[in-house]
């Protein structure tokens, strides 16, 4: 630990924004992590076999409920949007899906690709800082005395180089991070776009199905 405060102190303003955008990063990715995994999650094909169940059964308003009882999960959000317009014609069932579908998707996708972005920022940062090093080391070594030059020019270079080995360290695990949660939450939006045609497609059916005699 105390090699490492050495090290950040010795970096200077380009380490310590490093850290800075590391701090960030992991505030986005556990923000992010926390979303795809439970907030906005949920076993798709479980969910709709329920669903399919209930309207097989013409059972609307307990589909609705089922729905409800996952009030922040995207995929219930977009299904209870058809659901509840299931009496309203095709026409309005498929536009209710497809505006809720476009409501929940940016919120699902929502800050994944900054951290692709800040994973190219901290490698740029930390190469900047290796040649402000470089440039630092060699500067000291002019003006040192030659027995001296060698010595300083070893520690300097070494100083430089961990602005690399520091941005491409937060660079791998920003790209870590984003392959975790942006894996997860284009799941979540095949999840979407496949269970949501099929529930509209099962509500078309449904009303373009003969009412039984006496109703």
């Amino acid at each position: 630990m105390g090699e490492l405060s050495n090290i950040i102190e010795m970096g200077g303003a380009t380490m310590k924004v490093n850290i800075f955008f590391l701090i960030v990063s992991v505030a986005i990715f556990l923000d992010r992590l926390i979303a795809v995994y439970f907030k906005f999650n949920v076993d798709g094909s479980r969910f709709m076999v329920q669903i399919e169940k209930l309207v097989a059964s013409d059972n609307i308003d307990k589909a609705v409920k089922l729905c409800n009882a996952a009030p922040k999960a995207a995929l219930a959000r977009v299904l209870r949007a058809g659901l509840s317009r299931s009496n309203r014609g095709i026409l309005e069932i498929g536009n209710a899906i497809e505006e809720e579908t476009l409501a929940v998707t940016p919120a699902v996708m929502k800050r994944i690709s900054a951290l692709w972005s800040l994973a190219n920022v901290c490698v740029l940062i930390g190469l900047f800082g290796t040649i402000l090093g470089l440039i630092k080391a060699f500067k000291a070594v002019g003006a040192a005395d030659p027995e001296m030059k060698s010595q300083l020019l070893t520690q300097g270079i070494s100083e430089a180089m961990y602005h690399t080995a520091f941005g491409l360290m937060i660079a791998i695990m920003c790209i870590t991070g984003h392959l975790i949660v942006s894996s997860k939450a284009r799941a979540i939006v095949e999840d979407i776009e496949l269970h949501s045609l099929k529930l509209e497609n099962m509500l078309a059916r449904r009303a373009a199905a003969p009412l039984p005699e006496g109703r």
